[in-house]
């Protein structure tokens, strides 16, 4: 593991800040990261003068979200919306180039019927390889369980996988959740064993309850370690919803960050 990068996701945490005051909040907690799916309240020259002031990174941004209103949770495999998926994705990738973020990622949503939505995203996706193509960004595929959101058109990891093997691990990587995976049953260590290579971002949350590490079941140990032996070099985001305060839900980070520190030496 890299750098103690660990990303504070801020529509997640602190969320009883406004949001620019959540990127110091962060920065104060110790993480060296921050992430947000539409962080476009905040300009890119102020994300960049904070970044810079909290000695942060940016590391993920989600593209092309949809309606929250409707819970569309996406556009990439909505049929139909194949030009608001454009415009969104751009957006979201010309943030991404001016504050450094490595990682966009286009979310699926929840089709009104299922056929062709898959097709629908396969185009969208390759899109979107073609437009971070002579860039450093790459494109982001998370599976995200029916548990989460139902209906959500990519919900396993090897749907995932078979889409990231169709435009190639070099311009595709995968955002691996320990909440997602427990919830459809993965067993995320042991896939890791195979599977490192592919992934690009992590998400943290406990499964069931989707808090901080401590309250359920999920085997954070055992998954540090995959992460460790297979030489995972991302991000790890944390982006559960706290069980009380943000603040007094990140009592774990201090022993994370603690571990990192070793594993680094």
């Amino acid at each position: 593991m890299m750098r103690n990068r660990f990303s504070a996701h801020l529509g997640y945490l602190f969320t009883e800040l406004p949001l620019p005051e959540r990127v110091a909040a962060a920065a104060n907690a110790g993480f060296t990261a921050i992430e947000h799916p539409q962080p476009f309240a905040i300009d890119t020259a102020q994300m960049n003068e904070a970044l810079k002031r909290h000695d942060l990174q940016f590391s993920q941004i989600a593209a092309a979200v949809g309606d929250a209103a409707k819970s569309e949770k996406g556009l990439a495999a909505l049929s139909g919306r194949e030009v608001d998926f454009r415009e969104a994705f751009k957006r979201s990738l010309d943030y991404a180039l001016a504050v450094g973020c490595p990682l966009v990622h286009p979310m699926a949503g929840v089709p009104t019927t299922i056929e062709g939505s898959i097709d629908v995203y396969r185009r969208n996706m390759a899109f979107a390889v073609s437009e971070t193509a002579s860039t450093p960004v790459k494109v982001l595929i998370e599976p995200i369980s029916h548990a989460a959101v139902p209906g959500y058109a990519v919900s396993t990891i090897e749907e995932a996988v078979a889409i990231q093997d169709e435009f190639g691990a070099d311009r595709v990587r995968l955002l691996v959740d320990t909440f997602h995976g427990s919830a459809s049953t993965v067993d995320l260590p042991n896939w890791l064993e195979t599977n490192a290579h592919r992934v690009g971002h992590v998400h943290i949350a406990d499964h069931p309850g989707r808090h901080e590490p401590g309250t359920g079941t999920f085997d954070f140990d055992r998954f540090l370690t995959a992460l460790e032996t297979n030489e995972y070099h991302g991000a790890i985001g944390f982006e559960y919803v706290p069980s009380t305060t943000t603040s007094e839900s990140l009592r774990f980070l201090s022993g994370w960050t603690s571990r990192a520190t070793a594993n680094q030496g």
